[in-house]
């Protein structure tokens, strides 16, 4: 079996006999709360997932990193792994502090040895190769301190992990079941996406290739917003490596990675990560690591880009690229095969993940077995109903006055109407009751905003539908919900009102006021608005009443499928004998037990 990458797998987990007494050190350290990007970050470099690294980037390394995509001392390494925090941290040089979860459970301890600033558009343009703020990484950046925090970590425990137990494998762990199957030879696979037959077939064609076993990695740590939950693609995972797959030949591992969305780069580091569990060769799909596309509409990536960079580095790296050929299907044949290898005339059948998103499961339609295998297709309709019962946010971003909440309140009826749940959280009730206290300067204009986002993530997660009016008027923060809440089911509707017919309809005399000074910090008078670079709807209201764009926005959801044209027709049949209304003064003869019915 291939070495790990740089010769050994790093561990940085104490001895047990050593837990309790850093335990009653660390109660008298100052602590610093990780984020669930950083704790996926300590897992990986506590058990040698991300070995060489031994910890969270230093100056040298993470300069390096960002340029030239190599560690100081050399090694590839194309992502940077970093501890941001903001200068106010109780953080100092040569000086212990305590990593902890969100809950304030103690995870390691950290010897701080360099403590210094790092530039968010430099690794924006050389690791992600955007500033747009589309991209999930690129504005998940905006929030993370200025400063970087590196030096020796001593882990007591790996960030708690409740399911598939049985599944999350440490790197050695993994190493030794891919030793048991007597392979020498492991190709790796990862894809954000349920395993369908097309999947399947690819990977048993180059486990035959390179003579070998495969390691089936789903990425279970943070991935894409809007993924398919990493709860359910595991689920068939598991069910197709029991029942399909020969068990000397497979071995399935979770990886508790939170991807960076980098596409060539990413590539790069996925191949290496899987080197350190145990494999020499890795599939890399089209569009491998994407975030989709820009605001523009055009993708971050090119197709092939990510094969490309791979190949370059392969021999270096020791990990053989295996490309993802595209396969489609012969019905008449009942077989897959390689596009290019297609017998003249022969009937074929392809299908994307979109088609199988859009044409299958949010019509709630079934899925035909030469796409997927019944088990999948199962797992995949308890969890994903039919799109017109599934959660959306439609956001409404506006000045003060230009018809946001008015329009929000006529499309929360019309919603209602066509039988969609629907929750309205509007600017100025969330200040009166989740955001009570907040002012309006900028951070609590941004964190006032967050609040509605985290709610109506949360709404649409559980398959309601989110209207929120507010100014919102930071394209950053905006960008933050629409990541919060998954770009495929964020729509921004830009309430177009010119300024001075917003000042003209204002009772309340606000702008005035803001005009002579008596307030400061009024948006569109002394503070700035952002108007949505690429909305998804643009609202007139000076040509159009709110009713008429509230019935815009709807024949835009119905478009989308996320509400039914029209609501479906109820056939009146005769009623049941037992449904009867019975004479007046006598019970009605309900079957006995159905009262409830």
């Amino acid at each position: 079996m291939i070495t790990p990458y740089g010769g050994r797998l790093v561990d940085l987990l104490v001895r047990d006999e050593d837990v309790e007494e850093l335990k009653d050190y660390a109660s008298r350290l100052p602590s610093v709360q990780l984020s669930e990007r950083s704790m996926c970050d300590l897992e990986l470099l506590a058990v040698g997932g991300f070995s060489p690294l031994d910890r969270f980037m230093g100056r040298l390394d993470h300069e390096r990193v960002v340029n030239e995509m190599r560690l100081a001392s050399g090694p590839l390494f194309p992502v940077p792994v970093t501890l941001p925090t903001e200068p106010d941290a109780d953080i100092h040089l040569d000086a212990d502090v305590a990593l902890r979860t969100p809950t304030n459970d103690l995870l390691a301890i950290l010897t701080v040895e360099e403590i210094y600033r790092w530039d968010r558009d430099e690794v924006a343009d050389r690791v992600f190769g955007s500033r747009d703020l589309r991209h999930p990484l690129v504005v998940e950046m905006q929030r993370w301190g200025p400063l970087n925090v590196s030096g020796r970590l001593r882990v007591l425990r790996l960030p708690p992990r409740y399911d598939f137990r049985e599944l999350r494998l440490l790197p050695a762990q993994v190493r030794e079941r891919l030793q048991r199957t007597g392979h020498r030879d492991v190709v790796a696979f990862q894809t954000r996406n349920p395993l369908h037959r097309v999947h399947e077939e690819l990977t048993k064609r180059a486990v035959q290739v390179v003579d070998g076993a495969l390691l089936l990695h789903p990425s279970v740590g943070m991935t894409r917003p809007g993924d398919v939950d990493h709860y359910t693609r595991v689920r068939t995972y598991r069910a197709l490596a029991e029942r399909y797959y020969a068990a000397d030949r497979v071995v399935l591992a979770l990886l508790p990675l939170a991807m960076r969305l980098a596409g060539p780069r990413e590539a790069l580091w996925h191949a290496l990560i899987r080197r350190n569990y145990g494999a020499n060769h890795f599939i890399v799909g089209r569009d491998h690591a994407s975030p989709g596309t820009d605001s523009t509409g055009k993708p971050f990536y090119g197709p092939y880009d990510a094969q490309e960079l791979l190949q370059r580095f392969e021999a270096e790296l020791g990990v053989k690229m295996v490309p993802f050929q595209e396969l489609v299907y012969l019905p008449d044949e009942d077989r897959y095969e390689e596009i290019a290898r297609i017998p003249n005339g022969a009937r074929t059948a392809s299908i994307s993940g979109t088609q199988v998103r859009d044409d299958y499961l949010n019509r709630g339609r079934t899925l035909p077995q030469w796409i997927t295998r019944p088990e999948t297709a199962e797992i995949l309709a308890e969890t994903y109903p039919p799109r017109h019962r599934q959660g959306i946010c439609v956001w409404f971003t506006g000045l003060s006055g230009a018809g946001k909440s008015t329009t929000a309140e006529v499309l929360t009826t019309l919603l209602l109407e066509h039988g969609r749940q629907v929750t309205l959280l509007d600017g100025d009730v969330v200040r009166t009751h989740l955001s009570k206290g907040l002012g309006f300067s900028r951070e609590d204009r941004d964190t006032n905003i967050r609040r509605i986002g985290f709610v109506a993530a949360e709404i649409v997660r559980h398959g309601g539908i989110a209207v929120c009016a507010a100014i919102s008027p930071y394209r950053l923060t905006r960008n933050e919900v629409r990541q919060m809440v998954g770009a495929e089911r964020f729509v921004e509707v830009f309430v177009d009102t010119p300024l001075e017919e917003c000042e003209r309809r204002d009772a309340k005399g606000m702008y005035a006021m803001a005009r002579r000074g008596e307030i400061t910090g009024w948006t569109g008078i002394d503070d700035p608005y952002e108007a949505p670079s690429h909305p998804e709807i643009v609202l007139e209201t000076l040509r159009s009443s709110a009713e008429d764009n509230a019935r815009h926005i709807i024949t835009h959801l119905v478009d989308a499928g996320f509400v039914r044209a029209t609501a479906p027709f109820a056939k009146i049949h005769t009623p049941h004998p037992a449904l009867r209304c019975a004479p007046r003064g006598r019970p009605s003869p309900l079957p006995e037990g159905e009262g409830e019915a």
